[in-house]
């Protein structure tokens, strides 16, 4: 005789979650003007990294095409693309801050006691945008000093290479700033691609 599979109900209570993740997603969006603001130039770096990425793309197919197939390498190509990587990664290292992609060590601060968690955050917070501060000053000493040196291949002056960094540099300190004045309000900075 078949007899149909008798099962005992599951009983499901509620879902239990970690207090980490309770805790990272429990606060309120940050949304002060310097947040829309900086959302804004954040969303436009990113923008403008992606259209640098395209540019750096076709003009590495252009050096291709013409070495090997007119034998006439293009000589602006490769400084092209060179300018372009500096720009690109200077802008996804200042997005990639304010998006918190950054090294941050949030595993061993998730670890830590929630008293000393949010001084930690800011401590890290701080340090970023005080290599920020650092590397937007040595860029603009190097984009001050390398000024009035001609780029032979693209006929700009060979300061703007450094110009990279002071931009980054100081889009770091300013998303830093961001992440600690919404750490002490007790909010948190959404990411510019939501």
């Amino acid at each position: 005789m078949n007899t149909p599979l008798q099962t005992a109900p599951i009983e499901t209570g509620p879902i239990e979650t970690s207090p980490i993740e309770t805790d990272a997603h429990s606060q309120p969006p940050a949304d002060l003007l310097l947040n829309r603001i900086c959302a804004v130039i954040s969303k436009v770096g990113l923008m403008l990294a992606i259209v640098g990425l395209i540019v750096l793309i076709l003009a590495v197919q252009v050096q291709v095409v013409g070495r090997y197939i007119f034998n006439d390498t293009p000589t602006w190509t490769e400084a092209l693309a060179l300018q372009l990587v500096l720009y690109i990664t200077a802008l996804g290292v200042a997005v990639g801050v304010r998006d918190a992609g950054h090294i941050g060590l949030d595993s061993m601060v998730a670890l830590l006691p929630v008293s000393m968690r949010l001084k930690i955050e800011i401590l890290i917070h701080v340090l970023v945008a005080m290599f920020g501060g650092v590397m937007a000053w040595a860029g603009w000493i190097w984009t001050r000093l390398k000024w009035a040196e001609l780029d032979p291949m693209l006929g700009i002056p060979e300061g703007v290479d450094y110009l990279a960094l002071v931009i980054a540099g100081v889009l770091i300190v300013l998303f830093s700033f961001e992440h600690v004045i919404a750490l002490l309000r007790g909010e948190e900075v959404m990411p510019s691609w939501h």
